[in-house]
């Protein structure tokens, strides 16, 4: 009896109130698709840093002469230093073919002896891909005997981590306001449908009826609006990246490949801020009759 009581009432403050409900349903769809455009942004942003971040490899050159014996020596040191994750030699032979691939020059028709030292290409773990924990590994790396000079690009690191930084601050904050939006909508739609329903309220209140039994309908109200809304913003989010896929080339679509837990979140996020306005307008408008 309790059960379909709760379901009935739930579903009677959309009939009484179905402008209400509906302009809060709609703003929880828009405010979720612009948070969902949001972390889809943010999600794809990390990706490209990531792989931005995974390029910057750091070459360590070797003082010469060097022996195969040390040149077997110093790569077991180096990668035995925390945050490395692959050290791969490149003999002088390999760097004359690299430079003249790159540029297309050959130094053997203007010298007549090769002048590229010997190195190793460093790549670290994902964790240590930061400026901070990359230049500590530099001074470790520089810091052993027979490393001649370690480069690699820490101004363009440092620049990352910056940008990233502030792309996730200005997503987190568009994200906080509107989901506060679509919040305090859904209270206030509670709200009046708490006020319709005052004069009833008080007659459960006067026969003994519990603050849980009276506030759970108004609880799962606000459920319901904020799963439509999320079910609605979910659906669109995902014809319009299915669609938009379709017109962008293989290089850039799986960049708006989003994964199924990406729309599971949208709609939990709906339930949720649902279930968080609901929650605010019953503790402050459904208080026993000694308290008011």
């Amino acid at each position: 009896m309790s059960f379909s009581y709760t379901l009935r009432e739930s579903f009677s403050g959309f009939r009484r109130a179905k402008l209400s409900s509906l302009l809060s349903v709609a703003t929880i769809g828009i405010s979720l698709i612009l948070v969902g455009i949001f972390a889809a942004v943010t999600i794809n942003a990390s990706r490209l840093i990531d792989s931005l971040r995974s390029r910057l490899d750091m070459e360590a050159f070797l003082t010469e002469p060097v022996t195969d014996d040390d040149v077997a020596g110093l790569q077991t040191r180096i990668a035995g230093v925390d945050g490395v994750e692959k050290v791969v030699f490149v003999s002088k032979d390999e760097a004359m073919k690299i430079f003249k691939q790159d540029t297309g020059d050959d130094i053997t028709k203007v010298l007549d002896f090769n002048p590229l030292p010997p190195s190793f290409k460093i790549t670290l773990r994902e964790p240590f891909r930061t400026s901070a924990r990359t230049l500590a590994i530099y001074d470790r790396v520089a810091a052993i005997p027979g490393v001649d000079t370690v480069l690699y690009r820490r101004a363009l690191l440092e620049l990352i981590d910056k940008r990233a930084a502030s792309v996730n601050k200005v997503m987190l904050g568009l994200g906080i306001a509107v989901s506060l939006t679509a919040m305090f909508l859904v209270a206030n739609t509670i709200r009046l449908a708490i006020a319709a329903k005052r004069k009833l309220i008080r007659t459960m209140e006067l026969v003994g009826a519990t603050r849980g039994f009276i506030r759970r309908p108004f609880i799962i109200e606000g459920i319901i609006q904020g799963l439509i809304g999320g079910l609605v913003a979910a659906g669109l989010m995902l014809l319009v990246f299915e669609y938009a896929t379709k017109l962008l080339s293989e290089e850039f679509a799986p960049y708006l490949a989003m994964p199924v837990l990406f729309y599971f979140s949208v709609v939990g996020t709906g339930i949720l801020l649902g279930w968080a306005g609901s929650m605010i307008s019953v503790v402050r408008f459904v208080r026993p009759a000694a308290a008011e």
